[in-house]
């Protein structure tokens, strides 16, 4: 297989992994401990190799995760289209923070990712959702540095742009 096609089949690969992460059920009293996998995965590419991630794979994603989720249709969709515009624009500094930093800063886009995600279900008539509710980005913070050295050491190994 030549390297163009293994590059394509890893980084495919990683983000299917990442919307059946999603789909991996937890008990409930877990369930607010669950990170938003997508997210996490599209913002490492979109920081490591910018020019496959686009809005319209955000988008696409988006729409995967909202038909495998059973969620408004879009919800999920403008919710990475929002997250991967903001780390594309910043890409050239996040890249370059320490790790610590890089650290609050997914963080932030994961917190930012929560208000959106409140929005359209306020809007769409639900209730407010319980204080656990927003453990999710802190949990996916903190999962940030190994996911990110993980997959870096990966594709280091497998000689992946």
């Amino acid at each position: 297989m030549n390297k163009q096609r293994v590059n394509l089949l890893w980084f495919v690969s990683t983000l299917v992994f990442a919307l059946l992460m999603m789909l991996v059920p937890l008990p409930a009293p877990l369930q607010p401990f669950k990170p938003y996998w997508p997210a996490l995965f599209l913002l490492y590419w979109s920081l490591e190799s910018s020019d496959r991630v686009s809005l319209g794979l955000a988008f696409t994603i988006g729409l995967g995760a909202d038909l495998l989720d059973g969620v408004l249709l879009g919800e999920q969709a403008m919710r990475l289209c929002a997250l991967v515009f903001i780390a594309l624009r910043f890409r050239s500094r996040l890249r370059f923070f320490p790790m610590w930093q890089q650290t609050l800063a997914v963080l932030a886009l994961l917190l930012n990712d929560r208000f959106l995600l409140l929005m359209v279900r306020t809007f769409a008539g639900e209730s407010l959702p319980p204080a656990s509710w927003w453990i999710s980005p802190f949990v996916g913070a903190m999962l940030w540095p190994f996911l990110f050295l993980l997959m870096d050491d990966l594709r280091m190994r497998l000689r992946i742009q």
